[in-house]
């Protein structure tokens, strides 16, 4: 019980990990705790769009999971170009010392951060199309917030959001590629 304890009271951290959306109707950033349960029951509430079955449980399992590695880290931007490689080493040692305060689940954690990190799994491509439509759908409620702050150009959006959403969710592609056009013509993106 002791080691599950220190675990969760550890993962706390990610509660301060701020990212670079604001939450809705206010000038308070996301946190990538946040960030995790809201794109957790976004996956819940899309299953039905998948482009293979999924197994639910597992994908919601794997969202909670995989920022983790930024209570380390920090959380970086999805447009931010060069230096993956060694963020993902880093977040790869904070969850693998993490993960191993738990004995008995923690190798379960970390092979489905691994799996959603590797992208391959009909699980993981459902997982990271409903990560990496999350923020778009905020900064379209949000006229654009984060891409203005940031100088995001629409086609930085489209090369690095598109292809995960689009082999994950193609239905949620489909939705989500006019409405960017949109943001576009209105000078949401750059």
């Amino acid at each position: 019980m002791q080691n599950i304890v220190d675990f969760v009271l550890e993962i706390d951290k990610l509660k301060q990990v701020t990212r670079k959306t604001r939450v809705l109707n206010s000038d308070r950033y996301e946190n990538s705790a946040e960030h995790s349960w809201q794109i957790a029951l976004l996956a819940a509430s899309l299953q039905a769009y998948a482009v293979e079955p999924v197994d639910i449980d597992r994908v919601v399992a794997m969202l909670l999971v995989h920022d983790i590695g930024e209570i380390e880290t920090g959380d970086t931007i999805v447009y931010a170009e060069g230096g993956w490689e060694e963020r993902k080493a880093q977040e790869l040692a904070c969850v693998t010392r993490l993960f191993g305060m738990l004995p008995e689940q923690g190798p379960r954690f970390l092979a489905l951060w691994k799996e959603f990190e590797a992208g391959e799994t009909a699980d993981a491509r459902f997982a990271n199309a409903a990560d990496r439509a999350m923020p778009v759908l905020l900064n379209l409620a949000n006229n654009g917030q984060s891409w203005r702050e940031n100088g995001i150009r629409h086609q930085q959006v489209l090369d690095r959001i598109g292809p995960p959403i689009r082999s994950g969710c193609p239905a949620l592609w489909a939705y989500l590629e006019g409405r960017l056009l949109d943001a576009r013509s209105r000078g949401w993106l750059a």
